[in-house]
Parts: C-alpha cells; sequence; structure tokens
C-alpha cells in the first residue's frame, strides 16, 4: 500500500528528527523560550519532550510549525528534510 503525501511538506520525517534538528538548530534554551513547556526547559531531554509531544497535540503542533517556519527560512539548510527525496 503505497500511501504518497505530496503536499505533506513533514511527510516521511519522525518527530525525533524534526526535535533533533530544532535541538541542534536553536538548543534547548531557545526551543524553550519559544515553545514554553516543561520538557523544554526542565531536564530536558529527546526522550521525554517525545512523550510529552506524543500525548500532547497543541504542542506536537506548535514544534511542527516551528520547524515548517524554521526550514522555510533557511533555504540551504543542511535539515533533514531538505535532503529527502522522494
Amino acid at each position: 500500500m503505497n500511501m504518497s503525501q505530496p503536499n505533506n511538506p513533514l511527510h516521511g520525517l519522525t518527530l525525533e528528527m524534526i526535535l533533533n534538528d530544532l535541538t541542534a538548530y536553536y538548543g534547548w534554551e531557545e526551543l524553550g523560550r519559544r515553545i514554553d513547556v516543561r520538557c523544554f526547559n526542565q531536564d530536558p531531554s529527546i526522550a521525554s519532550s517525545l512523550k510529552f509531544l506524543r500525548r500532547t497535540p497543541w504542542a506536537r503542533a506548535q514544534v511542527e510549525a516551528l520547524y515548517l517556519e524554521t526550514v522555510r527560512n533557511l533555504p540551504n539548510t543542511a535539515s533533514t528534510a531538505t535532503n529527502r527525496k522522494n
């Protein structure tokens, strides 16, 4: 079953990939400033953030929106989204 999503800019990206790209670019402190959630501000880790974001749709939506904004503003970025080919 091939489910192509050509209009979905996040297709093929996992939440972990998105979070790793954002933390590499912004760092935890700036990420916590931009999206004020405890998992980014108090003892942050990828594992605790993934657990929270998978259970909290509004926070996940904010992370995905920040990722798309960041990728859009960096045309020559080395992020996962710009390097993948379908």
